[in-house]
């Protein structure tokens, strides 16, 4: 049974017994770090129900908890909180019950599904740093939601249609000299994003002329050539024009496999891909049913619109007065073609910046009026801006920092700090460049993962690369240190069987038992992750365990002891440490590295 079940029996027998009355729940808490203990009970809480001083209340409770719950061996009352000390063997038992750490954490997966979106780029230009904590963001979640127990489909909708997507091809057709990937060298979405920033050179120059001519900005932007012509390019697209279709599928096809190297270099995936240029259509039947069922009404000039105003929010269009769709109805129809797709699915999860806060708001809202119950699991996972130390970036300046290019650096920084701490002589040029990009990568993703969601980042990249403090290499650095203790221990002192049942009667060191209370809230932190949507928890935690485990290895002997069963305890904990960290990595999507 577990202890806070049997420690809240108990107190609500002592309360009963002592008290004459019902309590109804008891508060738990973790212990502060400057008090002796492992668990408190908040008495506070109690007081609507206990009259009396906490402090004596207190004392009372937690001698009744030492005499009839073995685990409980002492406790001490600061104010109106009982901190309880556990027994060793409580501890103990918890390691021995634990057959594999590496699979620790893991809940088996149950038959609800949940879709994560994220990535959803356009396709005319490259992947930036924005897109990169876009990203890491959905696809820890998707793993964290696994692992938490959820059946979990990975998917994007690839914004592949549009002015924005004309103007890439109509810079192309205009200056490319038919140039491609393999004629230029660059990778495909490289390529057109060269071609939209040179659209918005000649767009910018054609506005100037304009005022030159006496017309004002707003006019000189409506009348430009290239804006126009692009909007011909776009209406020729919407009505299957061959030869702009053809341009179309041959500029995105390059984008898709530029997109496709980034995402492998980035260790990130997708089970399912929608595109917008087969779901814009969607969801005009949706607002027909709709309106039979009065969720949405006509205006006069034949536009229909969803009245929010009861819920806070305002009146919101759904389709044009000439028929036409906004991003909202095709949003209603990708959202029901989804979960037609995949009939298990039971909620979303939308990996999109804080700027649609509104947006998601009101898709939610009109989902849940259509009547379909798995709205009601529907979750916008905001998220802030990434800042650089050099300022905002911009995509059609050419002024953003390209997510290649960024991981590239990364791993060129990584290379740097690595010789200078001069540790890899002994390795293969194959194996210096693996570790490299793994500290690299795992120094960008943890810098991004560790901030919660909803907050902005600075993002410094010579700061995240650091072998101190709350960074990635730091982590990586101790699971690399344990697996070294592993290999130097005596082959005779880890028997080929797991852990020893002698481990029950150890007297543990202090650093032993916070390390044990640490590895203990894995599976509770890995939970309460994926309900808050937040890898930050998993790596914070990570490091709160590395932190434990190098004040362990600093103050207590692993290989250095001469008991035997003291030795084996004590290798088998920091293998135990080492599988955690690796665990709590994969869920950010971090690799850790044998050697450093």
């Amino acid at each position: 049974m577990d202890l806070q079940h049997t420690l809240s029996r108990e107190i609500k027998q002592a309360v009963s017994t002592l008290y004459g009355v019902t309590l109804e729940t008891v508060e738990f808490q973790a212990t502060r770090k400057e008090f002796e203990g492992d668990i408190t009970v908040v008495i506070f809480s109690m007081l609507r129900t206990v009259k009396g001083n906490p402090a004596q209340i207190g004392e009372a409770i937690g001698t009744h908890l030492v005499e009839h719950v073995e685990e409980v061996i002492r406790f001490n009352v600061v104010k109106g909180f009982l901190n309880l000390v556990l027994s060793d063997a409580y501890y103990l038992n918890f390691f021995n019950s634990v057959t594999d750490f590496t699979d620790f954490g893991s809940a088996p997966q149950g038959t609800d599904a949940v879709m994560v979106e994220y990535a959803s780029p356009n396709t005319n230009k490259p992947l930036h740093l924005g897109h990169i904590r876009n990203i890491l963001l959905g696809y820890s979640v998707s793993n964290i939601v696994k692992a938490s127990g959820k059946k979990v489909y990975k998917t994007q909708i690839i914004n592949d249609r549009g002015i924005h997507i004309c103007k890439s091809m109509l810079a192309w057709k205009r200056f490319g000299n038919e140039e491609t990937p393999d004629s230029s060298g660059l990778k495909g979405d490289k390529l057109v994003g060269n071609y939209y920033v040179r659209f918005d050179k000649e767009y910018k120059k054609e506005i100037a002329d304009l005022m030159v001519e006496g017309k004002t900005e707003e006019e000189a932007k409506a009348l430009a050539p290239s804006l126009l012509e692009a909007q011909e390019m776009l209406r020729k697209w919407e009505s299957g024009d061959p030869e702009t279709v053809a341009l179309w599928r041959k500029m995105n096809g390059w984008v898709y496999d530029g997109f496709e190297v980034t995402y492998q270099n980035l260790g990130v995936d997708f089970d399912s891909y929608y595109y917008e240029s087969d779901t814009y259509l969607l969801g005009k039947d949706n607002i027909e049913e709709g309106l039979q069922k009065g969720v949405f009404f006509k205006k006069e000039d034949g536009s229909v619109w969803c009245d929010l105003t009861d819920e806070g929010l305002d009146e919101k269009l759904v389709l044009r007065s000439d028929g036409t769709a906004v991003y909202m109805t095709q949003d209603i129809g990708t959202a029901i073609q989804r979960v037609k797709d995949h009939p298990d699915v039971n909620g979303m999860i939308y990996t999109v910046g804080n700027e649609q806060d509104y947006h998601f708001k009101v898709l939610f809202l009109i989902l849940k009026k259509l009547g379909y119950t798995w709205a009601e699991n529907l979750y916008h996972l905001s998220y802030g801006m990434v800042d650089l130390p050099s300022g905002k970036m911009k995509s059609r300046e050419g002024t953003v920092v390209d997510a290649d290019d960024l991981m590239e650096e990364m791993t060129a920084t990584a290379k740097n700090i690595s010789e200078e701490l001069g540790k890899i002589d002994d390795f293969s040029e194959e194996e210096k460049n693996d570790l490299y990009r793994m500290i690299g990568l795992g120094a960008l993703k943890y810098y991004i993962l560790k901030v919660d969601p909803k907050k902005r980042i600075l993002f410094n990249p010579s700061e995240s690369v650091d072998f101190q403090g709350n960074t990635g290499p730091f982590i990586q650095y101790t699971y690399a240190r344990i697996q070294s203790i592993l290999r130097k221990a005596d082959k005779e002192i880890i028997p080929e069987s797991s852990k020893n049942d002698s481990y029950s009667n150890l007297s543990l060191h202090e650093k032993e038992r916070e390390l044990l209370k640490q590895l203990q809230s894995y599976p509770e932190t890995v939970q309460m992750a994926a309900s808050q949507y937040s890898p930050a928890l998993i790596a914070n935690y990570t490091y709160d365990l590395v932190k434990e485990f190098n004040s362990f290895y600093q103050n207590v002997p692993i290989l250095g002891t001469d008991d035997v069963s003291e030795k084996q305890f004590r290798i088998h904990l920091s293998k135990a440490v080492a599988d955690v960290i690796k665990s709590a990595f994969t869920l950010l999507g971090i690799e850790v590295p044998q050697r450093m």
